[in-house]
This record gives C-alpha cells, structure tokens and sequence, in this order.
C-alpha cells in the first residue's frame, strides 16, 4: 500500500508450509469464503528440501494475483511467519492460518465483524478452531491429542493480530523452531506489553492429521521448548497461557525408576532394583490404561499405546534435560510496554469483541 493509510479493516493472510498436502484445501476456502478477501496472500515456502512442486501450484486462480511465495529455508514455522507478516505489505492486520485448515464458509464475513469489534486495545483475536473427530467410534488416543487445538488459546493455525503490535514485540521467537508453543510465548509478551486478546466469532476447521504409530513419542520434542517458555516467562506461564501443565512430573518419575532400576542391577543390588522395577511398571501401566481405556480399544490401537506408553517416559526426559541444556542461558523476558494500547485496564488472557 502506498500513498495513504491502509482501510483498518484491510488484512493480510499468511500461510507457513513446510510442504503438507492440506495447503490447496486451505487456499481453496480461503478463496471460496464469503465476506472480504484478503489484500494479500504470503505463503512462506518452508520446505527443507525446496525441491519439487512450488506452494505456488496450490495457489487457486481467483487468488493468484494477490498471492506471493516467499522462501521460509526450513527454519520452522516461528521464522516462517516472520518473513510471511514482514512480506505482506504495510496492512493493519495480518491473519496467520495453519497450511492444514480450511476457514469456513463464512470465514471472511466474520473476520469482518471480528475487526470491526476490536478495541483500541485488541492486539489479536483468535478464531474458534473445530476439530471433527469420528462419529461412529470412539477417538483414538492420537485423535484425543489432536481435539485439544479446539481448546487451545492464541493459537496460531488461525490468529489475527495487528501488525504495528508485532512489529513492536518483535514477532515470533525463532528459537522456537517446532509448532508448538511459539504462539504462546507470542501472546505472552503481547499481554505484557500491555495489550488484550480477544475470541471471535470465524470458525475453521482443522482436520486430523495421521500420526503413525510412533507420534506421541515425536510430539516429546516439544517439552524442550515449554522450558524455554518457564525460563522466558517463570514457572506460572501454565496458567496465564491457559496450558493444561501435562504429565511431565509423572514421566520423569517413571523414567527415574526405570533408570534407577537398570543402575541397581547392574550394581548387584537385586532387591532395590525390583522395587524400582515394579515403580516403572506401575507407573507405565497407569499411563497406559489411562490412554486405552477412552479409545476404540482395537488391536492396533492397544498395541500402539502399549509401547508408546513405555517410550514416551524416557523421550519426555531426554528432552527436558536436552531443553534445560540448550536454553540454560535464555535471559527471563522483561516486561515492557509498547505501543498505546489507549486502555486503562489490566491486559487479560481473554476479551469478548463487542456485538
């Protein structure tokens, strides 16, 4: 935008991908919702092998002319998104979606109505995020984990946030190079500096994706960077998130008993190495029942949490103390203010938008 002020209502779109499939599904809604379209379209080519297909042939027609593909290098979708806001133009608000969701068919209008009823506080507003689970079986323990983004906070497979706010903070903390919780640590420092976030009203779908057999023991990678956001945010950054805390004390208990059991055998001291036997096997055969008893209860599906169940302990460890490592020397955020937020009032985790 050049010459004059952009309409406030004006927003951008972008789309992080690291080469999915759903990408074409996602620009496709985009372009088929109702209301108006976006100034801009930034997908950010984050593929670490940028061989093959471009995103750009995912690109529908009616988008094509307002859409541009920016490389991301493989540096996760923190840094993906960075370079997407910082390529979208000089427009006021800047839409981040996930490249495996698919805004409804009423998308644009409510984004409408959602900027239209934002504060001269409202830094971001988040979208309702539907995740449609089978209905003619019980979930699997995957699929379980995979609902829990309908009840996550800020989180970005569909967030709108003002641009001058992040230009203000800073964007997103690269060091955070999994999707997982950048967009909490984003939300974080955007209350500190003295700024709201809302809820609206758009919804988007986002569909689950297959996980494999091994996923759950994968998805361990990211208690790395819940201890970057304990040392950047102090240990209450649970509740102001509105993060369920987990079951990391529990895992490095049984990882603890089953490291201290090899340890006494080894050591000749039988005894001891029963009793801390039979911990690690009380403490995986809870967990495992706790994840089997909720599900469809198939074959494959006791089979899979059964070892997981004894995996993922000893995976939530190694990477607590490979994050406690590698982030021993992250400063604590220091609250700032930034910006004129205009309001008075204590910044909340949460804002209803005016009718």
């Amino acid at each position: 935008m050049t010459g004059s002020a952009a309409p406030s209502g004006e927003y951008a779109v972008v789309v992080p991908t690291p080469g999915r499939p759903g990408l074409g599904a996602c620009l496709r809604a985009l372009a088929g919702s109702d209301g108006p379209g976006p100034v801009r379209v930034v997908v950010v080519d984050d593929r670490s092998d940028p061989s093959g297909a471009s995103p750009a042939a995912a690109v529908p027609p009616s988008l094509r002319s307002r859409t541009v593909v920016v490389p991301g290098g493989g540096r996760g979708p923190a840094a993906a998104r960075n370079a997407g806001w910082r390529a979208a133009g000089d427009v006021p608000w800047i839409v981040f979606l996930g490249d495996d969701v698919v805004p409804g068919p009423t998308w644009a209008d409510d984004l409408a109505l959602d900027l239209a009823g934002a504060s001269v506080a409202t830094a971001g507003i988040a979208a309702r995020i539907e995740v449609p689970l089978p209905p003619d079986r019980r979930p699997t323990d995957a699929e379980r984990g995979a609902a829990g983004l309908a009840g996550a906070r800020w989180t970005t497979a569909d967030l709108v946030y003002r641009r001058r706010v992040l230009e203000a903070v800073g964007g997103f903390d690269e060091r955070f190079r999994r999707a997982f919780r950048a967009d909490a640590d984003l939300a974080l420092r955007v209350l500190d500096a003295g700024w709201t976030l809302a809820e609206g009203r758009r919804t988007t779908t986002r569909p689950v994706r297959p996980a494999g057999r091994w996923g759950s023991v994968r998805l361990q990678a990211g208690i790395a960077d819940d201890v970057l956001l304990t040392r950047l945010h102090g240990r209450g950054w649970w509740r102001r998130a509105e993060v369920p805390r987990g079951r990391l004390p529990a895992h490095l208990a049984v990882a603890s008993a089953g490291l201290a059991a090899v340890g006494c055998a080894l050591s000749g001291r039988p005894r001891a190495a029963a009793a801390c036997a039979a911990g690690w096997l009380a403490g995986t055969a809870e967990f495992a029942l706790a994840r089997i008893l909720p599900g469809p209860r198939t074959r494959n599906e006791i089979v899979t949490v059964v070892l997981t169940s004894a995996l993922v302990p000893p995976a939530a460890a190694w990477h607590w103390l490979r994050g406690r490592l590698v982030h021993r020397a992250a400063p604590p955020h220091a609250a700032r203010r930034t910006g004129d937020p205009r309001s008075a009032h204590r910044p909340v985790a949460g804002e209803r938008l005016r009718s």
